[in-house]
């Protein structure tokens, strides 16, 4: 009898799989949370063959911050319609206009923390008791300390010194009425992993990782796409560079890196070959060094 190998990507997609599973056994409402970055895409593509041929059980849920990529809004939509899943959308604007919360003034204003309340009460509207995310620990430190389960309390926050613990492949879902979890089923992989994956399952990404010529701006040691929501200082210049993204966010804090990898063959190639972090691009992630933290903490991704 033949022995039966896994390689490591077929492992990690074991993994991720199981935890699906175990989430749409142990919650009754939960959701994925769906940027339409690679990582979202692919923890959508994973629960797609987890429960194949039935469709993908879990609603995707976007929260806009109305400074996204265009791109993303209409890879986004292209794909809700392909898999016929559920969009539940929570609208930064509209947090805005209600008094929820209040806009960023200055050069390096962002929306970007704005999004936990407008996540929170997406959250509490529709009753969701976990939340999927493609959150990995190579990303960040803090992403590093999650749990696949992850719990948070009845306000939506985090307390990563009060974590429960993970023995072997059993996860505790347990939560009191209010209270509600983020799972991470792609935490173990990194970014290599996630490109060899999207290139061997020959997935659809937004055309923003594959390079491209833009109009941009050098801010906070990154090339800035200009954009309607870019306001230029004296000394600012905007040229055109042929650029990819290697993380989507805002389109007014996401940097982008000078290259020529106009493939997918060509992304791994380079991306084995980086020395900084793909969040090394991001200015929401450099105003302080536990920026990404502070954030969890309240409630973010």
């Amino acid at each position: 009898m033949s022995k039966y190998y896994l390689n490591y990507l077929d492992e990690l997609e074991s993994e991720a799989i199981y935890i699906l599973r175990e989430v749409w056994a142990q919650f009754e409402n939960p959701v994925i949370l769906f940027s339409g970055g690679k990582d979202s895409i692919l923890v959508t593509h994973l629960a797609k063959k987890a429960f194949y041929p039935a469709k993908i059980p879990f609603p995707l849920m976007h929260v806009d911050t109305g400074h996204n990529f265009p791109e993303t809004i209409k890879f986004r939509d292209d794909l809700v319609n392909e898999l016929g899943a559920q969009l539940i959308v929570g609208s930064v604007q509209e947090s805005i206009d209600q008094g929820r919360v209040a806009e960023e003034k200055g050069k390096n204003a962002t929306r970007n923390a704005l999004q936990i309340t407008t996540l929170l009460d997406a959250i509490e509207a529709n009753k969701v008791d976990c939340a999927i995310g493609g959150g990995r620990r190579d990303e960040e430190k803090a992403r590093a300390k999650e749990r696949f389960f992850s719990h948070r309390d009845d306000f939506g926050q985090w307390d990563p010194k009060n974590q429960r613990p993970e023995l072997w492949n059993l996860l505790n879902g347990k939560h009191f009425e209010g209270e509600h979890f983020r799972a991470f089923p792609i935490s173990n992989w990194t970014e290599m992993d996630v490109w060899n994956y999207i290139l061997r399952e020959n997935i659809q990404i937004p055309s923003l990782y594959i390079a491209h010529e833009r109009e941009v701006v050098w801010r906070n040691d990154s090339w800035i796409p200009n954009s309607e929501f870019l306001k230029l200082e004296e000394n600012e210049e905007v040229v055109t560079k042929k650029i990819r993204f290697r993380t989507l966010g805002d389109i007014t804090i996401t940097g982008g890196i000078e290259s020529d990898a106009d493939s997918l063959e060509k992304i791994v190639a380079e991306v084995a070959s980086m020395k900084q972090t793909e969040r090394g691009n991001r200015s929401d992630d450099k105003r302080s060094e536990t920026a990404m933290e502070d954030r969890k903490r309240q409630g973010y991704f």
